[in-house]
């Protein structure tokens, strides 16, 4: 009479094992891209939170004045603001003038705010984020 054995052999064990063994690793790499992304996204909001207060600020506590000013924000963070004139249309000349557009006006100037927030360790892995506003200041007239 033939008695079989109850359980398993060494080599279903083995295979069981390595069959876990790609799965479990298939998982943590998964779950590892899903942490990284959500650190990158961290970062992009953290630097959209920046971007959005130094433009914010520009025009109410800084003046709307021409050039670019840099600086850094939790030793990570490097941000440029730039402020440049933009070009006006070509003036037409009007056929009839009014009395009110002889007096002196202040004129309306546009200025373009960029604002730059760049972030990472390496040159190659370099991460950034801009947002450009365009913003009216006015001039007194000589």
């Amino acid at each position: 009479m033939i008695r079989r054995h109850k359980g398993f052999s060494l080599l279903e064990i083995l295979v069981a094992f390595a069959i876990m063994a790609v799965a479990l690793t298939i998982v943590l790499r998964i779950f590892g891209s899903g942490v990284n992304t959500a650190v990158v996204s961290e970062e992009y909001n953290l630097a959209v939170q920046i971007a959005e207060s130094l433009l914010a600020r520009t025009g109410v506590e800084t003046p709307l004045l021409a050039g670019e000013t840099v600086g850094t924000e939790a030793d990570k963070y490097d941000w440029l603001v730039s402020i440049t004139p933009v070009a006006e249309p070509p003036v037409t000349r009007r056929r009839f003038q009014s009395q009110q557009d002889q007096t002196a006006q202040p004129s309306q100037k546009l200025m373009k705010v960029s604002v730059r927030v760049s972030w990472g360790e390496a040159a190659d892995r370099q991460r950034s984020v801009q947002l450009d506003s365009l913003r009216m200041v006015r001039e007194a007239i000589p």
